[in-house]
């Protein structure tokens, strides 16, 4: 008597309504769990092993998945299994597609239904483009010039001369991949004869020398918009590398950054400008005039007694929003600068004025030193 084979759902270990998705992950589980690699001590382990593999491989196929619903296992016995062994499944084809739903596209392969290779999407490519603030500010519509590969015009991206067509390899069958058994496990690896693109081109173009694709430099037009600040990125879908075998192109992104200014400093939609005031105005009071990003200018009007640091709001004179969001504000901070290179009258003038001060004059001043005198009263003694 033969053996009894165990329901399939029951080696999986899943209801007879699971569907694909689950029934994939119940198959990974087991795979990795009863792999004989690491069950060494396990005799049962290749067995249990082969026994998830046939029933995944039967219950994958919806057609095979319906005909064992109706007919159990009777539904295969005498028949062919897939991979042509008789009452069986191929268990190396059924590992492999695990396999590949596992590392294929973190390996960048990627399979058709019918066994070849996908067309193979063009990279994308990385554009640094540097703008001045003025530049930030108003926006800009830039010619930049990318080196690239572009698909061939003489072939059309075929590889091949004109009226010749690639041929299906015939070491792969167009798979662009080969099996080869190394005792229990299957190897796969790129084809050697295609060297993985599932076709060869016997009459190669002679423009592109069989690649389908050419170096070639790119001029682009793009707009920058205003208000952009540094490091942002921009994308043009399609602008990229051109795609293998006819594939899509790759991506162009453009990274943007913005030059330091001698006169602004950003934060935000915010700009600072950092103004020398002379030592009589911020006393005595008056104004200033302070320079745009727009390229014109403005009066800040300074109130007696400003201080060095103290800032100026000029509304809406900031750096415009990319989302609409209106404008920002510009900033303008005081720097009293103390006069040098004094001549002789000027000197007896500020001995005078020295002479005629008050602590009133100088709060800060004033403040400051009574507490020191306070720390120093209260400080222990040696």
């Amino acid at each position: 008597m033969g053996t009894v084979k165990r329901d399939y759902y029951e080696v999986l270990g899943v209801e007879r309504t699971a569907d694909g998705a689950v029934l994939k992950t119940a198959y990974r589980k087991l795979a990795m769990e009863f792999h004989p690699d690491r069950n060494a001590d396990n005799p049962e382990a290749e067995k249990r092993f082969k026994e998830v593999g046939e029933a995944y491989e039967i219950l994958k196929d919806e057609q095979r998945r319906a005909a064992y619903d109706r007919f159990g296992h009777a539904a295969f016995e005498g028949g062919r299994g897939q991979g042509g062994q008789r009452g069986g499944f191929d268990f190396s084809s059924a590992f492999t597609d695990v396999f590949d739903d596992l590392f294929g596209e973190f390996m960048g392969r990627g399979r058709q239904p019918g066994g070849g290779q996908r067309a193979a999407r063009g990279q994308d490519m990385r554009f640094d483009l540097e703008l001045t603030l003025e530049e930030a500010f108003s926006g800009k519509d830039a010619t930049i010039k990318v080196p690239t590969a572009v698909t061939c015009e003489t072939c059309e991206g075929s590889g091949a001369e004109a009226g010749a067509k690639p041929v299906t390899c015939t070491t792969c069958s167009g798979a662009g991949k080969v099996r080869a058994s190394q005792g229990f496990f299957t190897i796969e690896r790129a084809c050697p004869t295609c060297g993985g693109a599932g076709r060869i081109v016997k009459n190669p173009c002679k423009a592109c020398n069989g690649a389908g694709r050419i170096a070639k430099e790119r001029t682009l037009s793009v707009r920058i918009p205003k208000g952009v600040e540094d490091g942002t990125r921009m994308r043009l879908a399609g602008e990229g590398e051109a795609g293998m075998r006819g594939g899509p192109n790759g991506d162009l992104y453009i990274f943007l950054s913005v030059a330091p200014h001698d006169i602004f400093k950003r934060e935000g939609l915010d700009l600072f400008c950092r103004v020398p005031v002379a030592f009589a105005t911020a006393a005595l009071g008056g104004s200033v005039e302070v320079p745009t990003i727009d390229g014109g200018r403005t009066k800040v009007t300074l109130p007696e007694g400003t201080q060095t640091a103290r800032q100026f709001r000029v509304r809406h004179k900031g750096m415009p929003g990319m989302r609409g969001e209106g404008a920002g504000d510009l900033y303008v901070e005081c720097a009293v600068e103390t006069p040098v290179n004094l001549t002789k009258k000027q000197k007896e003038l500020l001995r005078q004025f020295e002479a005629a001060a008050t602590e009133g004059n100088q709060p800060e001043a004033t403040g400051f030193f009574a507490r020191v005198k306070e720390f120093w009263a209260g400080a222990p003694k040696e």
